[in-house]
């Protein structure tokens, strides 16, 4: 096989070339299936599969075993299954290395959930320009593309699609579940039965008595704080208020959120401040995809009980 090289660019998008090793977060497509339009030479040689994209190889030299390629055909293209759907944050790309770099120009980036046209009618996320021979190129999403199928597709007559890896990286699309059910809670200190978890027990009575309400002590900047047991992107918190008099408590009350423990968590990025309390009152905060495993609520340098009713969270576990 003549070996060829692809270059890709990502459409305003666009991250530059990086060194994907030493991203943090999970690459999907190592868990997904991949398929494409046409192998390359012998079926049963090691070459041009399209499991070699998502094998966790970025081995640029094709005959090395590690890159994909199709035959030359119209509008080849490649595709990798998540088998979930996922919003789509970014996909890292990486030519061959051996020969043919310009291949790969004008290749189109496509994300959804449908397989109409072996996927490839998807909402398009980018266009590839060039990749320099070997390198790899990462395109960034701030909004994200949510879908099960990344497809790369190259369009027009007598093309050629090769690739050395393909890394796909992003987050379950949250299908409005309250997370927050599923997470631990603990506070600075218990009042008779106002017991954390109470606030994570899916129930927003807000009378004290009947159970459903966390309750701490009279602290100095007294605080709840929910593990969600693995680090989430968080988009929504809803918090219930107390029916009785006492709510005007919450007043100052704010919502924080990251991974650090430090000062019980409460040092953590900060998402909203509850400026007002009324009693009764449900407040949700647009927290906009904050990252973290805990979310604390604390009343700062003040001595004050702290009482919940219900804390809810939405948003999607960072796999």
């Amino acid at each position: 096989m003549e070996h060829h090289i692809f270059y890709l660019l990502g459409v305003i998008t666009v991250a530059g070339f990086t060194d994907a090793s030493s991203m943090k977060a999970t690459n999907l497509a190592l868990y997904g299936k991949a398929t494409q339009s046409s192998l390359y030479d012998n079926p049963y040689a090691p070459f041009g599969h399209a499991y070699n994209a998502i094998d966790g190889n970025t081995e640029s030299h094709f005959h090395l075993g590690s890159c994909t390629a199709t035959e030359f055909q119209q509008n080849p293209w490649w595709r990798v299954d998540l088998l979930d759907e996922y919003t789509v944050t970014s996909i890292t790309i990486y030519n061959t290395g051996d020969c043919c770099p310009e291949r790969i120009n004008g290749a189109e980036i496509r994300i959804g959930n449908y397989l109409v046209n072996n996927g490839n009618n998807n909402p398009r996320a980018g266009v590839i320009s060039s990749i320099p021979g070997g390198q790899s190129m990462t395109l960034t999403f701030e909004k994200g593309f949510s879908g099960r199928y990344v497809n790369v597709i190259i369009p027009g007559e007598k093309r050629l699609l090769a690739l050395c890896e393909v890394e796909v990286y992003g987050y379950l699309t949250p299908d409005g579940e309250n997370v927050a059910l599923k997470g631990r809670a603990t506070q600075s200190s218990l009042y008779e039965t106002g017991l954390p978890s109470s606030a994570i027990d899916g129930n927003r009575d807000g009378v004290y008595n009947r159970g459903s309400c966390s309750h701490t002590e009279k602290d100095l900047s007294p605080w709840w704080r929910l593990d969600l047991l693995k680090q989430h992107k968080v988009f929504t918190i809803s918090v219930a208020t107390r029916l009785e008099a006492t709510s005007e408590r919450l007043h100052g009350a704010e919502i924080r959120i990251g991974d650090s423990l430090d000062n019980y968590g409460n040092n953590n990025p900060r998402c909203g401040v509850i400026n007002t309390a009324m009693a009764g009152q449900i407040f949700t905060f647009d927290c906009k995809g904050m990252e973290g495993r805990y979310i604390n609520i604390v009343i700062p340098a003040r001595n004050e009980y702290l009482t919940l009713c219900e804390v809810e969270v939405y948003g999607a576990p960072l796999i």
